[in-house]
């Protein structure tokens, strides 16, 4: 029977989560080669004698090299932090009052207009960045991280907004109500008792906008056009691609670099990411 069972969960368990582990974990590791292998070794047919495409034997910096002192890749990451840290902030501030208002306040078409919120988000951001462009000229914020601060709010919000709307609901209404009866007016009923216990949802939402903003590139491809204003995903993209030539190792090195602050956020919250996301409330 003990058998039986361990070879139901190697089967149903273990077998099926290594497998997606694989599939999920490969692009990295298909990155970390290609931004190590030689130029001689990234362009030899798959073929050739003596080749391993998934190895190599001649580990190189060049393609490191490259990148870092040959490009403003360095620029590009502070620019794509500052932009993505204040994207976040705005996105959350807003996001987390319209979420209480609209989950604990009563007033005539709450519902609907969260549910317009939210479908706000749905729509794509190749339809808004037409808009966007002429109100970014009218307001000469043109090539200028504002341009990406004040224009990213426009898709992060209302996600942000429908997230902390499920989560103020799964906090019972009780403990609110109790501050209330101890005479707490709502506001610090609001500030004391449901923002640290909604921390999780809080947290759960900011990463989501941080990893938007990171990864984003139409909008920083269309309101930024010079080299020194340019964030990750288009300056690598941007620098590194001249005409039909790709310089591989460096598109890698670039996107492997760029991938690490988010992968840090996700490592140090990934339990509040969780459990924001599925609505728990620990009581």
């Amino acid at each position: 029977m003990i058998e039986g069972a361990r070879w139901k969960r190697w089967v149903f368990f273990y077998a099926p989560m290594w497998f997606f582990i694989i599939i999920l974990l490969f692009p990295f590791y298909w990155m970390i080669i290609t931004t190590f292998r030689p130029d001689g070794e990234l362009y030899r047919p798959w073929n050739a004698k003596n080749y391993n495409p998934f190895w190599t034997n001649n580990p190189t910096f060049e393609h490191v090299r490259l990148l870092l002192e040959e490009t403003l890749f360095s620029t590009w990451l502070w620019n794509t932090m500052i932009i993505s840290l204040a994207s976040t902030a705005i996105s959350l501030v807003c996001g987390v009052f319209a979420g209480y208002a609209l989950s604990r306040l009563k007033f005539r078409f709450a519902g609907t207009l969260g549910t317009g919120i939210f479908v706000t988000y749905l729509v794509p951001q190749t339809l808004l960045f037409i808009p966007l462009a002429d109100v970014i000229r009218n307001f000469h914020l043109g090539d200028t991280p504002w341009s990406l601060i004040l224009t990213y709010p426009t898709f992060l919000i209302p996600f942000s907004t429908w997230l902390m709307m499920g989560y103020f609901k799964a906090i019972p209404k009780e403990l609110e109500e109790c501050a209330r009866i101890d005479g707490a007016t709502r506001w610090q009923a609001m500030i004391y008792i449901i923002l640290p216990v909604a921390v999780p949802g809080i947290l759960s939402a900011g990463i989501f906008a941080f990893t938007l903003s990171w990864n984003e590139f139409i909008y920083a491809l269309v309101f930024l056009s010079s080299s020194e204003q340019k964030t990750i995903p288009v300056g690598v993209v941007s620098e590194l691609v001249r005409g039909d030539v790709f310089y591989w190792g460096s598109l890698m090195a670039g996107a492997l670099l760029g991938s690490i602050p988010v992968a840090v956020v996700y490592s140090f919250f990934v339990e509040h990411y969780v459990a924001g996301l599925t609505g728990s409330v620990k009581g």
